[in-house]
């Protein structure tokens, strides 16, 4: 019989393994981005919504996307209940894991949400959002200091 040490040994070698892998099933795509980066999610109801066409036309000038990259910031859009991240598409359970996380619908009002590096929503905002704004917020967090 196994000793309860080799037991214990095995059993928490297994886990190591395991863990990880347990992590990257859950379907919500803001876990694998927890301590990593800093999500933008913008959900509007249809693909003319001027909030998406204010963030991607933002997002084309230079300065801006420099900044946004800078910030280690990523972009998810979800357009008439499709997913995209950094503008490749995502699979439709990811896209309600996403939406579920945020409390989010996609056919409900243009949302424009930041999350933290720590998974935490620190800004939401709708069509007016002002992404200077969201840049000094971010500027302000205690991880951006660091």
């Amino acid at each position: 019989m196994a000793s309860s040490s080799s037991l214990l040994k095995s059993t928490l070698a297994a886990l190591s393994i395991a863990m990880p892998f347990a992590a990257a099933a859950d379907p919500n795509p803001l876990v694998a981005e927890r301590w990593k980066t800093r999500p933008v999610v913008v959900v509007v109801p249809a693909a003319g919504d001027p909030l998406l066409q204010k963030v991607e036309t933002a997002l084309r000038q230079t300065a801006t996307r420099e900044a946004f990259i800078d910030r280690e910031m990523v972009l998810y859009t979800v357009v008439a209940g499709e997913g995209r991240r950094n503008d490749k598409a995502m699979a439709p359970a990811q896209t309600r894991a996403l939406l579920g996380a945020l409390k989010l619908e996609a056919a409900g009002a243009p949302t424009f949400v930041l999350v933290g590096k720590d998974g935490g929503v620190k800004m939401t905002e709708g069509p007016g959002v002002d992404l200077q704004a969201v840049f000094a917020e971010i500027d302000r967090m205690p991880m951006r200091r660091r």
